[in-house]
C-alpha cells in the first residue's frame, strides 16, 4: 500500500517565542538535537517500503526554507504554498484534491511538522496498524496512552473495534479544564495526537457533507492553481473564500467514519516550553539548560540562550529564555500564556513579536546589526550560487564591504567582482544586484544611509525566484 505523507508545515508556534517567531516558526528550529522537527517528521515517514513521496503544505513564504531543510536531510518532496493561512481544513482539504489527481489509490498520512516523535520504528508500526481501517473508508486517528492529566491536548474515547486493531471514536472531546484531564485518564482516554490516515475520497465525501464550503474552495484553490519554480501555489482568491477552522471542528467532530489506534510510539507536540522541558533530559537538579548559561541554585528549570550568557539564581520551576533581541521569563505551568503575550505585543505592533533580528530570504539570509535615524547596518550571508534581485531604491544609498568570500557586483551596468576587504557603493535609485558565485558562503556587511531604510523599499526588476 502506497501511503503518502502530508506534512502541514504552515503555524508559527507563538507559544515558543522568542526563538519561534512568524518570520522562522518552531517547525524550523532545532530545539532537541541538531535537526529541527521538520526534518525529523520527513526522516520518519523516509521508508520507501511503507511511504511515498512526502506533500508539504507550507505557507508560502516558507517554500525556500522547507526545500532546503528537506535537501538538507537528502528526502525529496513536493510543495503546495498556501497563499495565506486557514487553519488546518483547508490545507487538509487541498492536499486531499491533489493527492486524488496524483495519487489514486494512494493513502493519506497527515502529520504535523512541529510535533516530536522518539520511536520510528514504534509509529511506522502504528500506521502500518492503521492501514486496513483506513483502506475500509475510516479516518484512522493516532491516540496516544496519556502519561499524565494534561490540559493542553484533545482526548478521544476508543468504543468498539472496527476494522483490525482499529476502534469507533466513542467521544472526542477538546482541552479540558485540570480535573476533568484527570477523571479522562482515569476513564482510559487517549489523547489526541492531530494525526490522521485516509483514503482521499473518504475525506473529501466527510468534507463534502460536514464542510462543502471548504472543500469546494480548495478545489477551486487547486483548479486555478500555478507552478511556481516546481511548487504548486493555491489561487489566493479562491483559498481565501474557505472558513479559517481545523480539521478537528470541521470533520472530526462530526463524522461517522472515525477511528482511533492506539500509538505504539512516545509523542509530544511540543507546544509550550513546559512541553520541552518534559520531553528533555534533565540534569541532576531537574534542568534543561542550553546555550551559554550558568546557573546556582536552580531547580527543574528550563534556560535556553541563543547568544548573551543568561545566568539564574536560587529559582524552581522557571523558564527563561534570552535571544538577541528578547528576553522570556515565565513560570512552566504558565509557558502556554506567552501566546497571548504575543497577541499582545503584535497589538503594539512590537517588531520582535513576530520577526528575528536573522530573517531568511531564498538565497541565504541578512542580520540587523544597528540601526537608528537615517541608517541600517546589516551582516548578509549569501549561499554559494545565491543572487539577490536586480532591484533599486528610492530612498537609501548602500555600502557593500565584503568580509569573506567572492562577491559579484551588479550596479548600473557594470558588473565587477570582490574579493575580502574590497567595498562598493550604490546610490540612491541605481540599480544593482549581489550574488555569490563562489564555493563558499558570502558575507557582506551593507550600510544603508537614507530617509527611509525598511524592506518595502525595494524595487525588483529581476529575480531567479520567483518573487514580485
Amino acid at each position: 500500500m502506497n501511503i503518502i505523507p502530508v506534512i502541514l508545515c504552515g503555524g508559527s508556534g507563538t507559544r515558543l517565542w522568542p526563538v519561534s517567531r512568524d518570520s522562522f516558526p518552531k517547525q524550523f528550529v532545532p530545539l532537541l538535537g541538531t535537526l529541527s522537527t521538520f526534518q525529523t517528521t520527513l526522516k520518519r515517514v523516509d521508508d520507501a517500503a511503507l511511504f511515498g513521496r512526502p506533500l508539504v503544505v507550507t505557507n508560502e513564504k516558507f517554500r525556500f526554507l522547507a526545500a532546503e531543510q528537506a535537501e538538507a536531510v537528502g528526502v525529496s518532496i513536493d510543495i503546495i504554498m498556501e497563499p495565506s493561512p486557514r487553519d488546518s481544513a483547508p490545507a487538509i482539504a487541498a492536499a486531499a484534491h491533489w493527492l486524488k489527481r496524483h495519487h489514486a489509490g494512494a493513502l493519506g498520512l497527515v502529520l504535523a511538522a512541529d510535533h516530536m516523535v522518539g520511536d520510528v520504528q514504534g509509529f511506522r508500526k502504528s500506521v502500518s496498524t492503521a492501514i486496513p481501517a483506513a483502506e475500509s473508508g475510516k479516518i484512522v486517528t493516532f491516540g496516544v496512552t496519556p502519561s499524565h492529566p494534561s490540559t493542553a491536548y484533545g482526548y478521544i474515547k476508543p468504543g468498539d473495534q472496527v476494522e483490525g486493531d482499529a476502534r469507533h471514536i466513542a467521544i472526542f472531546l477538546e482541552k479540558p479544564n485540570a480535573s476533568m484531564a484527570a477523571d479522562l485518564v482515569d476513564e482510559g482516554y487517549l489523547w489526541n495526537s492531530g494525526n490522521f490516515m485516509f483514503k482521499p475520497e473518504t475525506m473529501l465525501a466527510e468534507l463534502d457533507h460536514h464542510a462543502p464550503q471548504i472543500s469546494a474552495c480548495a478545489a477551486s484553490a487547486l483548479d486555478l492553481a500555478t507552478n511556481d519554480l516546481g511548487a504548486t501555489l493555491l489561487d489566493a482568491d479562491a483559498f481565501a473564500n474557505a472558513p479559517k477552522i481545523s480539521i478537528d471542528y470541521a470533520v472530526m467532530q462530526k463524522t461517522a467514519h472515525a477511528a482511533v489506534v492506539r500509538a505504539q510510539f512516545d509523542w509530544s507536540d511540543i507546544g509550550t516550553w513546559g512541553a520541552l522541558w518534559d520531553a528533555s533530559e534533565h540534569d541532576a537538579r531537574g534542568n534543561r539548560a542550553t546555550g551559554n548559561v550558568a546557573l546556582i541554585d536552580t531547580t527543574n528549570s528550563l534556560v535556553h540562550s541563543d547568544d548573551v550568557l543568561t545566568a539564574v539564581a536560587g529559582l524552581d520551576n522557571v523558564v527563561v529564555v534570552s535571544t538577541r533581541d528578547a528576553v522570556l521569563v515565565t513560570s512552566r505551568e504558565n509557558s502556554g500564556e506567552v501566546k497571548i503575550l504575543v497577541e499582545a505585543l503584535k497589538a503594539k505592533s512590537q517588531r520582535e513579536a513576530s520577526e528575528h533580528l536573522k530573517m531568511y530570504r531564498p538565497w541565504g539570509a541578512y542580520q540587523r546589526i544597528d540601526i537608528g535615524p537615517r541608517f541600517h547596518v546589516k551582516r548578509i550571508t549569501v549561499k554559494p550560487g545565491g543572487r539577490l534581485s536586480l532591484q533599486k531604491h528610492f530612498h537609501r544609498s548602500e555600502h557593500w564591504v565584503v568580509v569573506s568570500g567572492t562577491a559579484e557586483v551588479t550596479v548600473g551596468d557594470k558588473t565587477i567582482e570582490l574579493h575580502e576587504n574590497q567595498s562598493t557603493y550604490i546610490p540612491i535609485g541605481e540599480v544593482h544586484r549581489l550574488a555569490n558565485p563562489g564555493k563558499v558562503p558570502l558575507e557582506v556587511i551593507e550600510v544603508q544611509v537614507g530617509s527611509y531604510t525598511g524592506e518595502d523599499d525595494i524595487v525588483r526588476l529581476e529575480d531567479v525566484y520567483g518573487r514580485g
